[in-house]
């Protein structure tokens, strides 16, 4: 891969020897152990966009033993490529650790980087128990974000499916993004793989995969550490989350179901107690909480801790750094009083509630986050059921928000997604009207202020929009599910 930081080096050769001066030697660092292990900062930095062939620089304050970290200390995951391999490399004076990945990222989607706490410096001294994480973007290429449909897929060979979740992540390792859709009636996953002619087509669904009643949310992981991309989802009636994990060529090995908490809804995955690998929280709406489940680091799960999440009928969930600590957060979104709120990761597997429960504008069904104000922090975005309504909440910078800027769609409004469609270098707004039977785009005119750009009608009525690049062209198209006529429409942007 071509490395972005040769026109750093340098820069940060010369920190390093200016750091090493200061401490008198390598010899003096190696006794001197009270000091934990830090963290300075990373390129790409936290909550920023770089090419989808960037490498990944990560500089501690003082020198790492070389023997610490690894494949299993030193995690990259892309949400659409999936997990990421590659070589690490240490600078002269073991400052600075790059991993540089074997194949490139894919355009506009978020890469997650963990550092496990087993990770240590020459002194001894041991990176903090939570670890350290961050995520960044990969920019699109400009496009003059005008889309054409290009192929509708059915999702069904004569049953009613009800499509409400779809994910795009590359299941074989090919580098093309596949199509996952959960479907709730029929209570099961199906695969549509990518055929990797990079025209955008895929081929038609993979034998279904049964899971849960009612299964919707969900996220890509890689749970056992295989290097294959694996699946959690929460499946309401069933009160349970399956995890599937990949065979590595869009088929899943047996699931395991966990039971949770009642009418499981918003998902995430997200290291919580430093150890590097993805463990599991969810909400439950009915039981007004929050579940967390612990990854052994073989991709199994015990049971569940439970835990408040500071709103009232926990549905909508979304995980970032809100205060760039270095440690995963969770924004938590209640339909019973129309509130978000954070809570800060302690890095134990615990959470604390940031400020106060802050309005939504509408009984909130999803959250994204995501800097659509581009000053370093994450934003909340936000689909509000049955108000009809969206909305954006701008992070203060500590993990609470401005008062919510809302627009009315008219009816049922059950996705919200964010990406830069246009090449522009911000994120612009997806919103999936159900009720309205349109997907309305809105597109970011600097600040995260956002204009309307355009409505796609619906065969039927939209359940949610994949922003993701279908033919690897390097700008964003779009996968549209509509939940009652069973089919994905494919969108590409020209």
């Amino acid at each position: 891969m071509r490395t972005t930081l040769a026109k750093f080096r340098p820069a940060l050769l010369a920190l390093s020897l200016c750091a090493l001066a200061d401490s008198g030697s390598a010899q003096q660092l190696r006794r001197a152990s009270p000091n934990p292990l830090r963290v300075l900062g990373s390129l790409p930095a936290a909550v920023s966009f770089a090419a989808v062939t960037t490498d990944i620089t990560v500089f501690f304050d003082q020198p790492v033993r070389r023997n610490t970290i690894d494949a299993a200390s030193f995690r990259v995951f892309g949400r659409y490529s999936g997990p990421a391999s590659g070589t690490l490399g240490f600078s002269s004076d073991d400052r600075f650790v790059t991993f540089n990945p074997t194949n490139a990222f894919s355009a506009g989607e978020v890469v997650w980087v963990n550092l496990a706490n087993t990770i240590r410096a020459v002194s001894g001294a041991p990176l903090r128990r939570a670890g350290h994480a961050f995520q960044f973007g990969t920019s699109v290429a400009p496009s003059a974000g005008t889309f054409t449909q290009y192929a509708v897929m059915s999702n069904t060979t004569s049953e009613f499916t009800r499509i409400y979740g779809a994910s795009a992540t590359d299941l074989n390792g090919d580098g093309y993004l596949d199509l996952t859709t959960i479907n709730e009636d029929s209570a099961d996953v199906r695969v549509f793989l990518n055929l990797g002619t990079g025209t955008g087509t895929y081929g038609t669904f993979l034998t279904p995969q049964p899971i849960g009643d009612e299964g919707s949310p969900n996220e890509p992981g890689d749970f056992d550490n295989d290097g294959k991309a694996d699946l959690c989802i929460a499946a309401s009636s069933s009160d349970s989350l399956w995890i599937l994990l990949g065979n590595g060529d869009g088929t899943f090995a047996t699931p395991q179901e966990v039971p949770v908490g009642q009418e499981p809804h918003g998902i995430q995955v997200l290291d919580v107690d430093g150890d590097a690998d993805l463990d599991i929280v969810n909400c439950n709406r009915n039981d007004d909480d929050l579940s967390l489940l612990l990854n052994d680091g073989n991709g199994v799960f015990g049971a569940p801790t439970f835990f408040e999440g500071g709103v009232s009928g926990e549905y909508g969930l979304a995980a970032g750094d809100m205060d760039k600590d270095g440690i995963t957060d969770l924004v938590v979104a209640g339909q019973g009083g129309s509130h978000l709120r954070t809570l800060r990761g302690n890095g134990d597997g615990t959470f604390t509630p940031v400020g106060t429960a802050q309005s939504t504008g509408g009984q909130t069904w999803v959250v994204t986050l995501g800097d659509v104000d581009g000053d370093g922090d994450l934003d909340a975005s936000t689909a509000n059921a049955g108000s009809g309504n969206a909305g954006i909440l701008k992070n203060t910078g500590t993990g609470t928000f401005s008062a919510v800027t809302n627009v009315s769609l008219g009816a049922h409004t059950v996705s919200t997604d964010l990406g830069d469609l246009d090449g522009d270098g911000d994120l612009d707004w997806a919103i999936s009207s159900f009720g309205g039977g349109f997907w309305r785009l809105y597109r970011n005119t600097g600040g995260g202020t956002f204009a309307f750009w355009l409505q796609i009608s619906a065969p039927s009525n939209p359940s949610c929009s994949i922003l993701l690049d279908t033919d690897n062209d390097g700008d964003l198209d779009m996968a549209l599910t509509d939940e009652i006529a069973n089919v994905v429409v494919l969108m590409r942007n020209q």
